[in-house]
């Protein structure tokens, strides 16, 4: 058993190999994650604008996405849109992905900002707030709080998602276990080692919000102490 897996993911540099399609699949759904983030939000706020042309815009965009399979999307993109660009695989599949969880992040947003009692935010203008400093201080900090185990649901789909790149000729995660499959003639033993690589993947982001989460109840804390 141990010459068998010596032989699956260590034998002739094949965990080099592993960890360059670990570290494709890693830079393809953080540069994602952000992208898509950053374009959420301006799709959320187009959304929540009183003017209508641009809510309508990003609804059916967002409908569109939601409603297309991230597969689709990747090959239209890749064999029609950029076909005779000079962008790399890696990038078409960034743009992608990016364009895929902001779909989900505006969303997510939509719905989590009208959860946020607006009477507050009024309050904190009747003070002398800005709209920007009420936004800011009162009611960004509540988005982030409800919104968060959902974001991090997405985080962990975005990775799983990226799975299909393969079809594009990115050598990520998944390519390399399947190649590896292929040419050790071990497809259960192989494809096991790269579940639990995803597994791992998932936990370390499982991780890094436990770790958020009790950043931000011990501030709460501390805050509270203070006062």
């Amino acid at each position: 058993m141990l010459e068998t897996l010596e032989i699956i993911f260590i034998r002739d540099g094949a965990w080099l190999t592993i960890l360059k399609g670990l570290w494709a699949t890693v830079q393809i759904s953080a540069l994602s994650l952000l992208f898509g983030t950053l374009l959420g939000a301006i799709i959320c706020s187009l959304r929540l604008s009183n003017f209508k042309p641009a809510e309508l815009c990003a609804k059916i965009y967002v409908e569109i996405i939601r409603g297309s399979p991230v597969l689709m999307l990747l090959m239209l993109l890749f064999y029609g849109v950029f076909a005779r660009t000079d962008f790399s695989p890696l990038t078409i599949a960034v743009i992608t992905f990016s364009l895929h969880t902001a779909a989900y992040v505006a969303e997510l947003l939509r719905s989590t900002f009208r959860t946020i009692d607006k009477g507050q935010v009024e309050a904190a203008r009747t003070l002398g707030f800005s709209k920007w400093q009420a936004f800011r201080l009162i009611a960004l900090p509540q988005i982030i709080f409800i919104a968060k185990p959902v974001y991090q649901s997405i985080t962990i789909n975005l990775i799983q998602w990226t799975s299909v790149v393969g079809y594009v000729s990115i050598t990520d995660l998944t390519r390399v276990i399947n190649n590896t499959a292929a040419r050790t003639m071990q497809p259960m033993i192989t494809i096991i080692g790269g579940i639990i690589l995803y597994l791992a993947l998932s936990n370390l982001v499982n991780v890094i919000f436990s770790w958020s989460n009790k950043k931000d109840l011990n501030g709460e804390a501390k805050t509270d102490e203070r006062h």
